[in-house]
């Protein structure tokens, strides 16, 4: 079965530069990765802006196998703040 390894940072420092929504149109590149020795990139990977999210589509070249090749998408959702654990406790 193979093994790979995803690098969130990419998504993570997009998501910190904390952009105004307004400010992003549908479908903007933020950031790119290439694939290189440090990762396991089969192709170039983009951070988009899509549909009021943070999205990363990659594919993943497989380790440890004769070949083989997965694609994710990672995508960063905001929740509303919860009620805490205070109201999860039942009387």
């Amino acid at each position: 079965m193979g093994d790979a390894e995803v690098d969130v940072a990419p998504l993570m420092e997009a998501v910190s530069m904390n952009p105004r929504e307004e400010s992003l149109r549908n479908g903007a590149i933020i950031r790119s990765e290439r694939p290189s020795a440090r990762n396991c990139l089969a192709d170039e990977s983009h951070v988009c802006w899509r549909n009021g999210k943070f999205a990363q589509d990659m594919i993943l070249r497989l380790r440890n196998v004769e070949s083989g090749e997965i694609q994710l998408q990672l995508q960063w959702v905001n929740f509303p703040p919860g009620p805490g654990p205070a109201a999860a406790t039942t009387r």
